[in-house]
Order: structure tokens, then sequence, then C-alpha cells
């Protein structure tokens, strides 16, 4: 029930701030009445919260993990990765504006894959911006194009933000020969030390979705409508799809790279090094040739 209150009101009280931010004259009743059912909702989310912590403590949780699992079973999986991944978003900006990667190493080596979608995206956000501007332009009531501004500006800023997270988040050819393969804060999945049989650059193309898994075991990960690198592995993993979801386990993984060359043999060259060698057989001794036994 709260979480139906919460998508009414919440809405509601976004609007009423848009509409006193743009200078829109707002009813006191309705500002006093937006105000109180907020306060009112927040309480009984605080209730609930307080009553699935004392449930957890009193399974054995300690304090950090029962806080953690009272917040699980009060935000459904999907909003928590959604908010999650606004929050990352916005540091991906700042990021960019830095040049600062995210989970780069000493050692490692960072696969770009952002620079094929590039034009789509901006052109996206070309067609945000107009679309903004046209619409502040014809929109004649001062309430409505308070609201459709901000949306639309939030739209631009989504947009920017999800071209920032591809160049900062890149895919990571680890310095001990593990694989980090992303697709900006939405997908991560983590290919451990050892796991790897060979990888080839082999490019394919696909129309589907971002995020594709067959029944003979294959992940793609697609972006510009291509995968360029695959990797076998030698045990399966499992991946954690954008809004919560595992994927069936997998042995091959493909992906697209900007320079799918260059990150081939990046990697080959971290798994020859990382990888296990097999143990040095010492020379045998050699005997001197007056103490040879005739």
């Amino acid at each position: 029930m709260s979480r139906w209150a919460a998508a009414v009101v919440l809405p509601a009280e976004i609007a009423v701030v848009v509409c006193l931010l743009a200078g829109v004259r707002v009813p006191a009743a309705a500002v006093v009445a937006a105000e109180a059912a907020v306060l009112a909702l927040l309480a009984a989310e605080a209730v609930l919260l307080a009553r699935h912590y004392r449930s957890a403590r009193s399974a054995g949780y300690g304090r950090g993990p029962a806080l953690r699992r009272a917040a699980g079973q009060l935000l459904p999986v999907a909003v928590r990765r959604l908010l999650v991944y606004e929050l990352r978003a916005m540091a991906g900006v700042a990021r960019w504006v830095a040049r600062r990667p995210h989970g780069v190493g000493p050692g490692d080596h960072g696969v770009g894959y952002a620079r094929g979608q590039a034009p789509m995206i901006f052109l996206l956000l070309f067609a945000s911006v107009v679309e903004t501007v046209v619409l502040a332009l014809v929109i004649p009531w001062p309430l409505v194009d308070a609201i459709v501004l901000v949306l639309d500006l939030y739209g631009v800023l989504f947009v920017l933000a999800l071209h920032a997270t591809c160049v900062t988040r890149p895919h990571v050819a680890g310095a001990d020969g593990s694989l980090r393969v992303r697709y900006g804060a939405l997908f991560d999945l983590r290919i451990p030390a050892g796991s790897i049989t060979s990888v080839r650059h082999e490019r394919r193309f696909a129309a589907g979705r971002l995020l594709e898994t067959g029944e003979d075991g294959v992940l793609s990960l697609v972006v510009d409508s291509q995968t360029s690198v695959t990797v076998e592995l030698s045990q399966p993993v499992t991946a954690v799809r954008p809004l919560g979801r595992r994927t069936p386990p997998v042995r091959v993984v493909r992906f697209h790279a900007d320079d799918p060359r260059t990150a081939v043999a990046a990697l080959r060259e971290r798994l020859a090094d990382g990888g296990a060698r097999p143990p040095e057989i010492p020379p045998a001794p050699s005997v001197p040739r007056d103490s040879a036994v005739p």
C-alpha cells in the first residue's frame, strides 16, 4: 500500500516544487496538503523500516546487515538498482569532466567501447535540446511549461550521464588475468583470473537488445549493434541484469571494443603473465669428467 501511496504523493510533491521554483502561484491549501501527505508517507515508511529492522535483529543480524535487510524489504530490487544507477550516473559526469576512469588500477588495461555509439548519443542529445527549446516556446500555460521544462532538462542530463558512464567505466583487462565486462553503470560482469581459456577478435552484428543470452550458454553485450571480442571460459559464470535478475550460467562472453585487436592482445598478454606457469624443472647436476665411471 505504501508503494502505491509513494507513486501518487511523490509526483505531486515534485509538481508543487516545480511550480514554486517557476514562480507559479499555488494555493496555500494545496501546498499544505502536499506537505502533509509527504510527512504522512515518510512517517509510514519509517514505521515499516523500524519493524523490518527489529525483525532482522531478532533473527540474529547485526546492526548494519539488519538495516540493509530492512531497506531491501522496503524497496523493490529494481527500484534500489535504479536509484544506485542515478547516483553513479551523476558521478560519471563528474569523472568524465575530470578524466578519471573508474575501476582501472595500476597494471590494468582499460578497453573503451563508447566510441561507436557516440554519434547516436550526441544526435539524441541534440534532439533533446531542440525539443526543450521548441516546447518552451510553444506551450502557453506556465505550469505545464515549467513541468515539461524540468522533465526535458532531466532527459538531456540523463543522455549525457549515460554516455559519461560508458566512457568512464570501460572494460578492464586486469593485471592478474581477470576480466571485467561493463556497460556504463548498468552492467558489470567480473570474470576471475584463470577462468578464461581463449580470447579472439570476432565481429558479430546483432539488432537485438543490449544484453542477450542464448540457450547455448552465450552472453552477448551488444554496443552499436555489434560485438567484436569473444571470450571462452573454463567454468560457467552468471551475470546480473540491469534490474536485478540473474542470467543463466554462460561459458562464452561476447562484447564490443573500440579497438578489438589491441584489446585481445592486451588480454592475452595479461593471461600469459597472470596465468599459472608449469613449475620449472631444475637441470640435472653435472658430473665431473674425471669422476665418471668407466
